[in-house]
């Protein structure tokens, strides 16, 4: 086996791992925080993300000699970072985490389920995705308004290695973001060796309907079936039901240390699994491996990481977190827009997404994806109906 052949897999797994890691973690941490976990809960859920994602994927990876890669649910920790709390406070939320691998399990087991999710109209959840991201994407603007000595360098610099160099665009601009923590900041020395602080789940109606029910539907819609199309584009086949049970069992696992969801990993997927990995493709999942052991080096150090954000100046952390999703932002209003026949509903659904109203306890993300379908049943039945009444000669159904 020749040095570059081994080389290079273990190359792209570090880019891999660094690059899913830094540009997201800062979004994690936000959506713990939305919930109601406090500094030291939000910094043991990243440590438990971190090492979950990391077991689960080299359990696979080493098995079926395949480049899979597994990663937090990014689309899920921005539903929660929508969130206005929830009724019962950190330990309900934890038992809706819980309840979402319970789910994500049950899919492994039943197809059926997964049948169900599917069935969502794409252009729905990617709405709904679209308006639980909106007004994070905000915060840079209203950010660098309010802070603009701190803030515009972390545009600046995104801007500029978006046009040079994508990859690093959202880890550069987070890389500012905390050496301006590091200067300005006074940063808890004591919250920086890494450390679980575990809670026991509590069970709510609201959290279950308001939290579990949207982070299962964007997690398995947003992650796990676009991580299958990535890695399969490269010719790998995906074990679909070990993977969710393996997902599954960790997001349980994991979440009463605070860890929200883990699932197959897309964009990153595509690091791992493509030629930058290598020209040998049976040799690709050494990547897995050597992300899984980058991932378990970023846990140690993830405690003074969530440290850093918590002593940032308000707004300064939320303005990179904004800039990193606003590429997934873009992606979920194209896909929602793209059908004229369902742009009303899906307007409808992200508008009720991004306006962050509580009802009965239960948040936004729920109610849109209520609000989409029902607009959606009745405007394609005036359609249907128009369209026959328009249409005399119209013969019976097939």
């Amino acid at each position: 086996m020749s040095e570059e052949s081994t080389h290079g897999p273990v190359l792209a797994g570090v880019v891999t791992a660094v690059v899913g890691f830094s540009s997201s973690f800062v979004v994690v941490l936000a959506g713990l925080t939305a919930v109601g976990a406090t500094p030291t809960q939000a910094a043991s859920g990243l440590l438990t993300l971190l090492v979950t994602q990391a077991l689960g994927m080299l359990w696979l990876s080493v098995r079926h000699r395949t480049p899979i890669i597994l990663a937090w649910s990014t689309p899920g920790a921005a539903l929660l970072a929508a969130s206005t709390g929830v009724t019962g406070g950190w330990p309900a939320a934890v038992g809706a985490f819980v309840a979402t691998g319970v789910l994500i399990l049950l899919t492994a087991l039943v197809p059926r389920l997964g049948d169900l999710v599917a069935a969502i109209p794409q252009s729905l959840a990617r709405a709904m995705l679209a308006g639980v991201l909106l007004p994070l994407c905000i915060a840079p603007v209203t950010a660098v308004v309010d802070a603009p000595a701190a803030v515009a360098p972390v545009i600046v610099t995104w801007l500029v290695l978006l046009r040079l160099a994508p990859r690093w665009a959202v880890p550069a601009a987070l890389g500012v973001a905390l050496v301006t923590v590091l200067v300005t900041a006074d940063v808890d020395a004591g919250a920086l060796a890494p450390s679980l602080t575990w809670t026991t789940p509590h069970w709510t109606a609201s959290a279950l309907v308001g939290i579990a029910l949207p982070l299962y539907v964007v997690t398995m819609a947003s992650q796990n079936v676009p991580g299958v199309a990535v890695t399969s584009s490269f010719g790998y086949r995906v074990p679909w039901r070990e993977s969710l049970a393996v997902t599954g069992l960790g997001t349980v696992a994991g979440a009463p240390t605070g860890g929200h969801a883990i699932n197959l990993a897309a964009i990153s997927a595509a690091l791992a699994a493509g030629p930058a990995a290598g020209p040998d493709r049976s040799r690709r999942w050494i990547a897995a491996v050597s992300a899984s052991a980058t991932y378990l080096v970023l846990a140690a150090a993830s405690s003074a990481l969530a440290a850093m954000v918590a002593a940032a100046e308000d707004g300064l952390m939320q303005a990179a977190a904004g800039l990193a999703l606003l590429g997934t932002l873009g992606a979920s209003l194209a896909g929602a827009l793209a059908d004229p026949k369902e742009r009303e509903a899906a307007a409808a659904t992200l508008v009720v997404a991004a306006s962050g109203v509580t009802v009965l306890g239960i948040g936004a993300a729920f109610w849109a994806l209520v609000v989409g379908l029902g607009c959606r049943a009745v405007l394609t039945g005036s359609r249907s109906t128009s369209t026959t009444a328009r249409s005399p000669s119209a013969g019976p159904s097939r």
